[in-house]
């Protein structure tokens, strides 16, 4: 199975949309969004993927009745913490990486996915962690995602472009 890894959109709707591209191109199972979509405006982006979303809200955002709202449809969003399983493979989904060292140190889960830091962050092994840097580009000039193959556990970043 292929996931598509996004984070700190950010509200940068030409990424959004570039993102979405990439992920409908490469054949990706299933998008995890890491947070910080922004506001609601931001579904209109995702309105294109091909697959479902799942996501957590980030620090940064706004109305999120509203963003629920909007996301019907699209995708789920929860709060900034979220486990799941796909793939027969234990996920741990979060924004803000406040647990991440513990996480690691419990080996519960196969992969953690994070954002808030705009910084990319894979470290291979068991869990695999991924945070793809930020998707809207804002504070770096570099806007990522990732995809990540859970048959080989393995994270590939594409760069997007210049997020600014």
């Amino acid at each position: 199975m292929k996931l598509g890894i996004i984070a700190d959109t950010h509200e940068n709707m030409p990424m959004i949309a570039k993102a979405v591209d990439l992920f409908n191109a490469e054949k990706v199972d299933l998008v995890l969004h890491a947070g910080d979509f922004i506001s609601p405006i931001t579904a209109k982006g995702f309105k294109g993927l091909k697959m479902k979303m799942i996501g957590v809200f980030g620090n940064n955002d706004g109305d999120k009745l509203f963003l629920l709202e909007k996301f019907q449809g699209i995708g789920e969003i929860h709060e900034d913490y979220c486990e799941l399983e796909i793939d027969g493979k234990k996920v741990a989904l979060m924004h803000q990486p406040k647990f991440l060292d513990s996480l690691i140190a419990a080996a519960k889960h196969d992969l953690i996915v994070y954002g808030h830091t705009h910084e990319v962050d894979i470290r291979e092994g068991k869990p695999l962690v991924v945070n793809p840097g930020e998707c809207g580009g804002w504070l770096t000039g570099k806007s990522t995602v990732a995809i990540v193959d859970t048959k080989i556990m393995k994270a590939q970043v594409f760069n997007l472009g210049d997020g600014l």
